[in-house]
């Protein structure tokens, strides 16, 4: 990485605490957590989190021929890629809430991006420090209200208001508002600030930092350098771009013995695709009138591209100063995204569904000390699985509120129990009408997603023979077993979590539809 990229240094030392001292006075439990028996030496850990970033936008992967990821592309070739990694809620306030507790978001209940912060939850930084851990927070806090404020357990604090900004940000430094200039690019400046603070870090005491970018956020805004640099390429379509089809297909013909359709017919009239998704199509988070028709999706997704590059260059920058320092072999570095994010499958932008492009998310872990040599860990892991991941570094057991598990053993190549499905939960937001509140359960195999509170189908597919989910088999004869058993685990998750209740939350504003302003 160029030095010149990164020229802002010089405008904020970075020297004072938080002096949040690892405890609140609202925590409704001990911060001590027991040492996990026969554990080493504290490790030191960075987890750099990106906004809106797909598991597959990334060069090794081949699905943007045109991208270029070098450093993602080097934890992957070098250390470990784990390839299949979801969200519990794909949804950055949730997602967020649930790397932070390990919890899922019915239980933390931040199931929205205005859902207020309980006052009672602790995040796991807060053992860390408790521990003996340096700890601090770079960027996009992005959970309850739209402020800045310093949050439980880090020593070291740096955020911005809400979504923030890509130029010449404000920053809250340590509780100091300070306001940047000089086009100043905010990937560049957290990237910058996360490094200076590992340099002033003593040895002999372990640091975590977490550094949470806005990028890729919409309005993308890359840094100049990559400004326009794919602007004569084209974004491959999906191959779910058409599905859901419009029109009604002819009906099959039927066996009159079996009552059912003739072998080899499609027996699903128009799919069998929820209305919902359908109408989406035209609508904010659709191909057909994204963002209220600011612009074609096709350019949307093309600066999206451009703006990941500096995400990239911060990685880089990072690994290269463990490695100047001499702590690149024991630091585990963590890169992962918050959700994942639509382009053009079934006609969608955006996320919020239970779709692979909207719940699976990048995850890159780097620490030669526990794997070397490129693995790829196949296991279904899970936001909620980073803190007691986390605290595993730090010799530390898992609190008995997470719903997570540690995902170390993977890392080291070790035999352990593992999930077999994952579980996952959206509930309608009241900005964001056009889509439903869902739950829905994935295997390996197949995957049932349930609609609440609206008139419309459900759906279940065969990943293993229709990975890009183009056909809805809710109504096959062949797969009813299996559906009314997925089914039954849905309702036994929710049940043994606390989730068959959902947390509504309180809304005292006007409709946000611009059709509805004005006259409410």
């Amino acid at each position: 990485m160029k030095a010149n990229h990164f020229k802002y240094l010089g405008l904020l030392p970075l020297v004072a605490s938080c002096g949040q001292g690892g405890e609140t006075a609202n925590q409704s439990q001990p911060l001590n957590l027991p040492k996990l028996p026969g554990a080493g030496k504290p490790r030191n850990v960075v987890f750099i989190l990106a906004d809106d970033h797909r598991y597959d936008f990334m060069g090794f992967t081949g699905r943007v021929p045109f991208l270029e990821t070098p450093n993602m592309d080097r934890m992957a070739r070098e250390g470990v890629y784990l390839r299949n990694t979801f969200v519990t809620t794909a949804l950055s306030s949730p997602s967020r809430a649930s790397i932070l507790t390990g919890m899922y978001s019915h239980r933390h209940t931040v199931v929205d991006n205005a859902a207020p912060v309980p006052p009672d939850l602790i995040f796991f930084p807060q053992y860390m420090q408790k521990a003996g851990y340096r700890t601090a927070f770079f960027g996009k806090w992005h959970m309850g209200e739209e402020t800045d404020e310093i949050r439980p357990g880090f020593d070291h604090w740096e955020s911005f208001r809400g979504q923030g900004v890509y130029y010449n940000p404000t920053l809250n430094i340590n509780g100091k508002q300070v306001e940047y200039g000089d086009s100043a690019y905010i990937t560049d400046l957290l990237t910058e600030h996360a490094v200076e603070w590992m340099k002033q870090q003593k040895k002999e005491q372990p640091f975590f930092i977490y550094l949470s970018h806005k990028a890729v956020h919409d309005n993308f805004s890359p840094a100049r350098r990559h400004a326009g640099c794919y602007a004569n390429e084209k974004l491959p379509l999906p191959e779910n771009f058409n599905s859901p089809h419009y029109g009604i297909k002819p009906l099959p013909s039927i066996d009159p013995k079996t009552g059912k359709a003739a072998a080899g017919t499609d027996y699903y009239g128009e799919e069998m695709r929820p209305d919902w998704v359908k109408a989406q199509r035209e609508s904010w988070h659709g191909v057909d009138y994204a963002y209220h028709g600011r612009e074609p999706w096709e350019a949307n997704a093309i600066r999206y591209c451009e703006t990941l590059r500096a995400v990239d260059e911060s990685i880089g920058a990072v690994l290269q100063y463990l490695e100047e320092a001499g702590l690149a072999e024991s630091t585990l570095v963590i890169y992962m995204g918050d959700n994942g994010f639509a382009w053009g499958e079934h006609g969608l932008i955006d996320k919020r569904q239970f779709y692979e492009e909207s719940v699976r998310v990048p995850m890159l872990a780097y620490c030669p000390e526990l794997s070397r040599g490129g693995k790829v860990i196949e296991q279904m892991v899970q936001n909620i699985d980073v803190a007691p991941t986390i605290l595993e570094m730090a010799g530390l057991q898992k609190p008995a509120q997470m719903d997570g598990m540690s995902f170390a053993p993977l890392l080291e190549g070790k035999q352990t129990a593992w999930r077999d499905r994952i579980f996952y939960e959206y509930y309608w937001e009241y900005d964001f009408p056009q889509t439903p509140t869902m739950h829905g359960v994935r295997t390996d195999h197949y995957k049932l997603i349930r609609y609440h509170g609206v008139w419309d189908t459900n759906e279940f597919f065969d990943l293993k023979n229709d990975p890009y989910e183009t056909r809805n088999l809710i109504a096959a004869p062949e797969h009813q077993e299996t559906i009314k058993q997925l089914t039954g685990e849905l309702y036994d998750w929710l049940e043994s979590t606390d989730g068959m209740s959902i947390p509504l939350k309180r809304t005292d504003r006007p409709h946000g539809d611009h059709r509805n302003r004005g006259r409410y």
